[in-house]
Protein backbone atom coordinates (compact mmCIF):
# COMPACT_ATOMS: atom_id res chain seq x y z
CA UNK A 1 0.00 0.00 0.00
CA UNK A 2 1.07 3.64 -0.53
CA UNK A 3 1.17 4.79 2.90
CA UNK A 4 3.19 1.86 3.79
CA UNK A 5 5.71 3.08 1.11
CA UNK A 6 5.56 6.69 2.70
CA UNK A 7 6.43 5.22 6.57
CA UNK A 8 8.96 2.87 5.17
CA UNK A 9 10.77 5.74 2.99
CA UNK A 10 9.74 8.00 6.27
CA UNK A 11 12.08 5.17 8.24
CA UNK A 12 14.95 5.48 5.85
CA UNK A 13 15.05 9.37 6.74
CA UNK A 14 15.13 8.76 10.27
CA UNK A 15 18.38 6.91 9.55
CA UNK A 16 19.50 9.60 7.45
CA UNK A 17 18.98 11.95 10.42
CA UNK A 18 21.17 9.62 12.70
CA UNK A 19 24.14 9.49 9.84
CA UNK A 20 23.33 6.13 7.79
CA UNK A 21 22.29 7.46 4.28
CA UNK A 22 19.14 6.18 1.94
CA UNK A 23 21.64 6.68 -0.98
CA UNK A 24 25.11 6.64 -1.91
CA UNK A 25 26.79 7.92 1.62
CA UNK A 26 25.65 10.92 3.61
CA UNK A 27 27.91 14.38 4.21
CA UNK A 28 29.65 14.30 7.65
CA UNK A 29 28.43 16.44 10.46
CA UNK A 30 30.71 18.78 10.05
CA UNK A 31 29.66 20.05 6.49
CA UNK A 32 27.81 18.77 3.15
CA UNK A 33 26.07 19.66 0.17
CA UNK A 34 22.12 20.37 -0.21
CA UNK A 35 20.98 20.69 -3.52
CA UNK A 36 17.26 22.54 -4.13
CA UNK A 37 15.54 22.49 -7.36
CA UNK A 38 13.43 25.61 -8.49
CA UNK A 39 11.26 25.28 -11.76
CA UNK A 40 11.93 27.65 -14.42
CA UNK A 41 12.89 31.69 -14.30
CA UNK A 42 10.09 32.13 -11.49
CA UNK A 43 12.43 32.55 -8.76
CA UNK A 44 14.61 35.59 -8.82
CA UNK A 45 18.14 36.00 -8.78
CA UNK A 46 17.74 38.17 -5.47
CA UNK A 47 16.07 35.06 -3.36
CA UNK A 48 18.17 32.10 -4.76
CA UNK A 49 21.49 34.38 -3.66
CA UNK A 50 19.81 34.82 0.12
CA UNK A 51 19.07 31.80 0.14
CA UNK A 52 22.57 30.41 -0.57
CA UNK A 53 24.24 32.71 1.43
CA UNK A 54 22.07 32.72 4.65
CA UNK A 55 22.12 28.61 4.49
CA UNK A 56 25.92 28.50 4.33
CA UNK A 57 26.46 31.22 6.94
CA UNK A 58 23.67 29.27 9.36
CA UNK A 59 25.41 25.94 8.10
CA UNK A 60 29.26 26.16 9.07
CA UNK A 61 30.82 23.60 6.45
CA UNK A 62 27.86 23.12 4.50
CA UNK A 63 27.33 24.42 0.69
CA UNK A 64 23.97 24.88 -1.01
CA UNK A 65 23.31 24.56 -4.62
CA UNK A 66 20.26 25.90 -6.70
CA UNK A 67 19.36 24.18 -9.97
CA UNK A 68 17.01 25.43 -11.90
CA UNK A 69 14.14 22.57 -13.78
CA UNK A 70 11.74 22.81 -16.05
CA UNK A 71 7.88 22.04 -15.79
CA UNK A 72 8.18 19.42 -18.10
CA UNK A 73 11.06 18.31 -15.72
CA UNK A 74 8.39 18.01 -12.81
CA UNK A 75 5.86 16.14 -14.86
CA UNK A 76 8.63 14.04 -16.67
CA UNK A 77 11.51 13.05 -14.67
CA UNK A 78 11.03 14.51 -10.82
CA UNK A 79 9.80 11.25 -9.52
CA UNK A 80 12.37 8.92 -11.03
CA UNK A 81 14.95 11.44 -9.70
CA UNK A 82 13.26 11.58 -6.13
CA UNK A 83 13.02 7.86 -5.63
CA UNK A 84 16.88 7.45 -6.92
CA UNK A 85 20.29 7.43 -4.57
CA UNK A 86 20.95 10.88 -5.60
CA UNK A 87 17.83 12.92 -4.98
CA UNK A 88 17.64 16.17 -4.74
CA UNK A 89 16.99 17.41 -1.11
CA UNK A 90 14.52 20.22 -1.82
CA UNK A 91 12.29 20.48 -4.68
CA UNK A 92 9.73 23.10 -5.91
CA UNK A 93 6.57 21.41 -7.44
CA UNK A 94 3.14 22.57 -8.44
CA UNK A 95 0.05 22.95 -6.36
CA UNK A 96 -1.82 20.44 -8.12
CA UNK A 97 1.01 18.08 -8.89
CA UNK A 98 2.03 17.84 -4.60
CA UNK A 99 -0.59 15.12 -3.52
CA UNK A 100 0.80 12.96 -5.96
CA UNK A 101 4.26 13.08 -4.77
CA UNK A 102 3.09 12.60 -1.47
CA UNK A 103 1.26 9.82 -2.34
CA UNK A 104 4.26 8.05 -3.61
CA UNK A 105 5.96 8.56 -0.05
CA UNK A 106 8.17 10.92 -2.03
CA UNK A 107 7.97 14.08 0.33
CA UNK A 108 8.69 13.88 4.42
CA UNK A 109 5.77 15.40 6.43
CA UNK A 110 6.02 18.58 7.74
CA UNK A 111 5.01 17.82 10.86
CA UNK A 112 6.25 20.50 12.70
CA UNK A 113 5.51 23.22 10.35
CA UNK A 114 3.34 26.21 11.54
CA UNK A 115 1.17 26.68 8.51
CA UNK A 116 -1.49 28.75 9.76
CA UNK A 117 0.66 31.87 8.26
CA UNK A 118 0.44 30.91 5.05
CA UNK A 119 -2.15 31.26 1.87
CA UNK A 120 -5.04 28.30 2.53
CA UNK A 121 -4.89 27.88 -0.74
CA UNK A 122 -2.13 26.42 -1.42
CA UNK A 123 -1.85 24.70 2.53
CA UNK A 124 -4.85 22.64 1.71
CA UNK A 125 -3.20 21.52 -2.06
CA UNK A 126 0.00 20.66 0.31
CA UNK A 127 -1.75 18.86 2.70
CA UNK A 128 -2.30 14.90 2.05
CA UNK A 129 -4.05 12.32 4.17
CA UNK A 130 -4.62 14.80 7.35
CA UNK A 131 -0.32 15.62 7.21
CA UNK A 132 1.13 18.76 5.46
CA UNK A 133 3.77 17.67 2.96
CA UNK A 134 5.03 20.59 1.70
CA UNK A 135 5.26 24.16 2.58
CA UNK A 136 3.51 27.21 0.26
CA UNK A 137 6.16 28.91 -1.74
CA UNK A 138 4.07 31.80 -4.29
CA UNK A 139 1.18 31.75 -6.10
CA UNK A 140 -0.04 33.42 -9.23
CA UNK A 141 -2.47 34.10 -11.32
CA UNK A 142 -2.65 35.37 -15.24
CA UNK A 143 -3.84 38.72 -16.50
CA UNK A 144 -3.71 40.89 -19.76
CA UNK A 145 -0.90 42.55 -20.59
CA UNK A 146 -0.38 45.09 -23.41
CA UNK A 147 1.30 47.70 -24.69
CA UNK A 148 -0.94 51.29 -26.07
CA UNK A 149 1.84 51.21 -28.77
CA UNK A 150 0.48 48.10 -30.25
CA UNK A 151 -3.49 47.84 -28.62
CA UNK A 152 -3.32 51.72 -29.72
CA UNK A 153 -7.10 54.11 -29.25
CA UNK A 154 -8.74 50.54 -28.89
CA UNK A 155 -10.90 50.72 -25.39
CA UNK A 156 -10.17 47.99 -23.09
CA UNK A 157 -13.01 44.95 -23.02
CA UNK A 158 -15.47 45.07 -20.47
CA UNK A 159 -16.63 41.40 -20.68
CA UNK A 160 -15.20 38.31 -21.90
CA UNK A 161 -17.17 38.38 -25.25
CA UNK A 162 -15.89 41.90 -25.90
CA UNK A 163 -12.46 40.61 -25.46
CA UNK A 164 -12.48 38.20 -28.36
CA UNK A 165 -13.90 40.50 -30.69
CA UNK A 166 -11.28 42.95 -29.59
CA UNK A 167 -8.41 39.97 -30.47
CA UNK A 168 -10.60 39.17 -33.33
CA UNK A 169 -10.62 42.64 -34.95
CA UNK A 170 -7.01 43.23 -33.81
CA UNK A 171 -5.47 40.45 -35.51
CA UNK A 172 -3.40 41.36 -38.55
CA UNK A 173 -0.66 39.42 -40.45
CA UNK A 174 1.75 39.94 -38.25
CA UNK A 175 0.13 40.94 -35.00
CA UNK A 176 -2.01 38.44 -32.80
CA UNK A 177 -4.97 40.05 -31.57
CA UNK A 178 -4.72 37.71 -28.68
CA UNK A 179 -1.54 35.42 -28.18
CA UNK A 180 -2.78 32.10 -27.93
CA UNK A 181 -0.65 29.18 -28.73
CA UNK A 182 -3.14 25.51 -28.90
CA UNK A 183 -1.21 23.77 -25.90
CA UNK A 184 -1.52 26.47 -23.03
CA UNK A 185 -4.49 24.76 -21.16
CA UNK A 186 -4.08 27.17 -18.24
CA UNK A 187 -5.16 29.96 -20.27
CA UNK A 188 -8.10 27.57 -21.95
CA UNK A 189 -9.78 26.92 -18.36
CA UNK A 190 -11.41 30.45 -17.72
CA UNK A 191 -13.34 29.92 -20.73
CA UNK A 192 -15.15 26.76 -19.67
CA UNK A 193 -15.24 28.16 -15.96
CA UNK A 194 -16.76 30.97 -17.28
CA UNK A 195 -19.84 29.36 -18.83
CA UNK A 196 -20.30 27.52 -15.96
CA UNK A 197 -18.31 24.43 -17.52
CA UNK A 198 -15.60 22.38 -15.24
CA UNK A 199 -13.08 20.12 -15.44
CA UNK A 200 -13.94 17.23 -13.08
CA UNK A 201 -15.99 16.93 -10.33
CA UNK A 202 -16.64 13.86 -7.72
CA UNK A 203 -19.50 12.51 -7.92
CA UNK A 204 -19.40 9.51 -4.80
CA UNK A 205 -16.78 7.57 -5.26
CA UNK A 206 -16.66 8.79 -8.85
CA UNK A 207 -14.97 11.63 -11.41
CA UNK A 208 -17.11 12.87 -13.93
CA UNK A 209 -15.39 15.09 -16.32
CA UNK A 210 -16.49 18.42 -17.88
CA UNK A 211 -15.21 19.22 -20.80
CA UNK A 212 -18.05 18.47 -22.73
CA UNK A 213 -20.23 19.27 -20.61
CA UNK A 214 -22.78 22.35 -21.92
CA UNK A 215 -20.68 25.07 -20.64
CA UNK A 216 -18.26 23.19 -21.44
CA UNK A 217 -18.36 22.99 -24.66
CA UNK A 218 -19.92 26.61 -24.70
CA UNK A 219 -16.50 28.09 -23.80
CA UNK A 220 -14.38 25.90 -25.73
CA UNK A 221 -16.41 26.86 -29.24
CA UNK A 222 -15.70 30.60 -28.27
CA UNK A 223 -12.11 29.40 -27.52
CA UNK A 224 -11.72 27.64 -30.97
CA UNK A 225 -12.84 31.26 -32.26
CA UNK A 226 -9.83 33.19 -30.66
CA UNK A 227 -7.24 30.05 -32.24
CA UNK A 228 -8.57 30.70 -35.18
CA UNK A 229 -9.64 34.09 -36.06
CA UNK A 230 -7.30 36.32 -33.25
CA UNK A 231 -4.62 34.75 -32.75
CA UNK A 232 -1.49 33.72 -34.91
CA UNK A 233 0.30 32.25 -32.21
CA UNK A 234 1.86 28.32 -33.12
CA UNK A 235 -1.57 25.99 -32.86
CA UNK A 236 0.86 23.22 -31.64
CA UNK A 237 2.53 25.69 -29.50
CA UNK A 238 2.70 26.24 -25.83
CA UNK A 239 3.14 29.18 -23.31
CA UNK A 240 6.96 28.95 -23.33
CA UNK A 241 8.24 32.95 -23.40
CA UNK A 242 5.60 34.86 -24.57
CA UNK A 243 7.66 38.24 -24.47
CA UNK A 244 10.02 37.05 -27.51
CA UNK A 245 6.36 38.03 -30.03
CA UNK A 246 5.05 40.43 -27.26
CA UNK A 247 8.53 42.03 -27.64
CA UNK A 248 8.45 41.95 -31.08
CA UNK A 249 5.52 43.99 -31.49
CA UNK A 250 3.43 41.14 -32.27
CA UNK A 251 0.80 40.61 -29.75
CA UNK A 252 -1.92 43.11 -28.46
CA UNK A 253 -3.50 41.32 -25.56
CA UNK A 254 -1.19 38.97 -23.63
CA UNK A 255 -2.88 36.65 -20.93
CA UNK A 256 0.32 35.65 -18.85
CA UNK A 257 1.39 35.63 -15.25
CA UNK A 258 2.17 38.21 -13.38
CA UNK A 259 5.94 37.88 -13.47
CA UNK A 260 6.09 38.05 -16.93
CA UNK A 261 6.39 41.61 -16.68
CA UNK A 262 10.14 41.36 -15.52
CA UNK A 263 10.93 39.42 -18.40
CA UNK A 264 9.40 42.11 -20.78
CA UNK A 265 11.02 44.76 -19.26
CA UNK A 266 14.21 42.94 -18.33
CA UNK A 267 17.68 45.02 -19.26
CA UNK A 268 18.29 44.69 -23.43
CA UNK A 269 21.63 43.46 -22.36
CA UNK A 270 20.29 40.69 -19.71
CA UNK A 271 21.01 36.99 -20.41
CA UNK A 272 17.18 37.23 -22.08
CA UNK A 273 16.30 40.48 -23.24
CA UNK A 274 12.91 42.14 -22.90
CA UNK A 275 11.85 45.49 -24.30
CA UNK A 276 12.41 48.01 -21.38
CA UNK A 277 13.17 50.96 -24.30
CA UNK A 278 10.28 50.12 -26.65
CA UNK A 279 6.75 47.79 -25.69
CA UNK A 280 7.93 47.28 -22.08
CA UNK A 281 8.09 50.76 -21.48
CA UNK A 282 4.27 51.52 -21.10
CA UNK A 283 3.21 48.30 -20.00
CA UNK A 284 -0.04 48.02 -18.88
CA UNK A 285 -2.20 45.39 -17.43
CA UNK A 286 -5.89 44.25 -16.29
CA UNK A 287 -7.81 41.51 -14.56
CA UNK A 288 -9.28 39.17 -17.83
CA UNK A 289 -13.12 40.00 -18.17
CA UNK A 290 -15.99 37.88 -17.37
CA UNK A 291 -19.13 37.34 -19.32
CA UNK A 292 -20.87 40.17 -17.55
CA UNK A 293 -18.97 43.92 -17.32
CA UNK A 294 -18.20 44.36 -13.89
CA UNK A 295 -17.04 40.81 -13.21
CA UNK A 296 -13.73 39.11 -13.94
CA UNK A 297 -13.74 35.46 -15.62
CA UNK A 298 -12.50 32.54 -13.10
CA UNK A 299 -8.84 32.09 -13.52
CA UNK A 300 -6.18 29.02 -12.66
CA UNK A 301 -4.90 30.09 -9.52
CA UNK A 302 -1.53 28.69 -10.18
CA UNK A 303 0.73 28.00 -7.85
CA UNK A 304 4.40 26.22 -6.21
CA UNK A 305 5.18 24.20 -3.29
CA UNK A 306 8.47 23.47 -1.77
CA UNK A 307 8.84 19.65 -0.34
CA UNK A 308 11.93 17.77 0.92
CA UNK A 309 12.69 15.06 -0.07
CA UNK A 310 11.73 11.74 1.63
CA UNK A 311 15.55 10.19 0.13
CA UNK A 312 17.32 12.94 0.93
CA UNK A 313 21.07 11.99 2.13
CA UNK A 314 20.61 15.40 4.33
CA UNK A 315 17.08 15.84 6.00
CA UNK A 316 17.95 17.82 9.09
CA UNK A 317 19.68 20.42 6.45
CA UNK A 318 16.89 20.44 3.55
CA UNK A 319 14.42 21.17 6.31
CA UNK A 320 16.83 23.88 7.01
CA UNK A 321 16.71 25.22 3.81
CA UNK A 322 13.43 25.29 3.41
CA UNK A 323 12.22 27.13 6.11
CA UNK A 324 14.47 29.83 4.77
CA UNK A 325 12.50 29.41 1.35
CA UNK A 326 9.32 29.41 3.41
CA UNK A 327 10.86 32.32 6.16
CA UNK A 328 9.81 36.47 5.75
CA UNK A 329 13.24 37.43 4.70
CA UNK A 330 13.37 34.97 1.39
CA UNK A 331 9.01 35.54 1.04
CA UNK A 332 9.67 39.04 0.74
CA UNK A 333 12.10 38.92 -2.10
CA UNK A 334 9.30 36.42 -3.92
CA UNK A 335 7.58 39.60 -3.23
CA UNK A 336 9.48 42.44 -4.25
CA UNK A 337 9.96 39.86 -7.63
CA UNK A 338 6.24 40.17 -7.89
CA UNK A 339 5.14 36.81 -7.03
CA UNK A 340 2.59 36.55 -4.31
CA UNK A 341 4.01 34.83 -1.59
CA UNK A 342 2.72 31.68 0.48
CA UNK A 343 3.50 33.49 3.61
CA UNK A 344 0.45 36.48 4.00
CA UNK A 345 3.15 38.92 5.95
CA UNK A 346 5.09 39.37 3.00
CA UNK A 347 2.50 40.15 0.91
CA UNK A 348 3.16 43.77 2.05
CA UNK A 349 6.01 43.70 -0.23
CA UNK A 350 4.46 43.15 -3.68
CA UNK A 351 4.84 46.03 -5.78
CA UNK A 352 1.94 49.07 -5.47
CA UNK A 353 1.69 49.08 -8.90
CA UNK A 354 -1.62 48.64 -11.57
CA UNK A 355 -0.28 45.18 -12.67
CA UNK A 356 0.25 43.49 -9.33
CA UNK A 357 -3.54 45.31 -8.51
CA UNK A 358 -4.51 43.41 -11.52
CA UNK A 359 -3.10 40.31 -10.44
CA UNK A 360 -4.96 40.60 -6.97
CA UNK A 361 -8.16 41.42 -8.59
CA UNK A 362 -7.85 38.45 -10.83
CA UNK A 363 -7.02 35.95 -7.82
CA UNK A 364 -10.04 36.94 -6.19
CA UNK A 365 -12.11 34.82 -9.00
CA UNK A 366 -9.70 31.78 -8.98
CA UNK A 367 -10.20 27.91 -9.25
CA UNK A 368 -8.15 24.79 -8.92
CA UNK A 369 -7.76 21.67 -10.68
CA UNK A 370 -9.17 18.47 -8.84
CA UNK A 371 -8.01 17.85 -5.61
CA UNK A 372 -6.97 14.11 -5.78
CA UNK A 373 -3.61 12.46 -6.06
CA UNK A 374 -4.25 10.90 -9.75
CA UNK A 375 -4.34 14.90 -11.16
CA UNK A 376 -0.98 14.74 -11.43
CA UNK A 377 -1.20 11.59 -13.44
CA UNK A 378 -3.97 13.49 -16.39
CA UNK A 379 -0.84 16.58 -16.31
CA UNK A 380 1.89 14.14 -17.27
CA UNK A 381 -0.39 12.71 -20.07
CA UNK A 382 -0.81 16.06 -21.45
CA UNK A 383 -4.33 15.12 -22.97
CA UNK A 384 -6.14 18.39 -22.42
CA UNK A 385 -3.03 20.07 -24.37
CA UNK A 386 -3.31 17.55 -27.33
CA UNK A 387 -7.18 18.43 -26.75
CA UNK A 388 -6.95 21.63 -27.62
CA UNK A 389 -4.28 21.69 -29.89
CA UNK A 390 -7.25 19.92 -32.27
CA UNK A 391 -9.76 22.40 -31.37
CA UNK A 392 -6.93 24.35 -32.44
CA UNK A 393 -6.90 23.04 -35.65
CA UNK A 394 -10.23 23.33 -36.48
CA UNK A 395 -11.72 19.96 -34.97
CA UNK A 396 -15.56 19.22 -33.69
CA UNK A 397 -15.38 20.47 -30.14
CA UNK A 398 -18.16 18.52 -28.72
CA UNK A 399 -16.49 15.36 -30.29
CA UNK A 400 -12.86 16.30 -29.15
CA UNK A 401 -14.73 17.30 -25.80
CA UNK A 402 -16.44 14.01 -25.28
CA UNK A 403 -12.75 11.99 -25.84
CA UNK A 404 -11.30 14.06 -23.67
CA UNK A 405 -13.77 13.46 -20.83
CA UNK A 406 -13.31 9.89 -21.32
CA UNK A 407 -9.16 9.68 -21.25
CA UNK A 408 -9.85 11.94 -17.54
CA UNK A 409 -12.47 9.44 -16.13
CA UNK A 410 -10.50 6.84 -16.92
CA UNK A 411 -7.11 8.41 -14.89
CA UNK A 412 -9.15 9.67 -12.15
CA UNK A 413 -11.31 6.31 -11.84
CA UNK A 414 -8.70 4.19 -11.98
Amino acid sequence: MRKLGIVALGAVAALTLAGCSAGGGSDSADGGKITVWVVGTDTPDTAREYLKDTFESENEGWTLTVEEKTWADVSDTYAAALQSNDSPDVVEVGNTQTASFADQGLFLPLSDFAADDYLPGLVESATYDGDLYAAPYYAGGRIVFYSEQVLGATPLPATLDEYVATGTALKTDTVSGIWAPGRDWYNALPYVWAHDGFIAEQEGDEWKAGFSSEGGIEGLTQLQGVYMNASNAPKDGDETDPQVPFCAGEIALLSAPAWVQWSITAPADAEAPGCPDTYGSDLRAFPLPGLEAGETAPIFAGGSNIAVATKSANPEQARAALDIMAGEGYQTLLAEGGLTPGLTAAASSLPDTEIAKAQAVALENSKVTPTTPKWAEVEAAQIIQEALVKIAQGGDVAAIAADLDAQIEEILNS
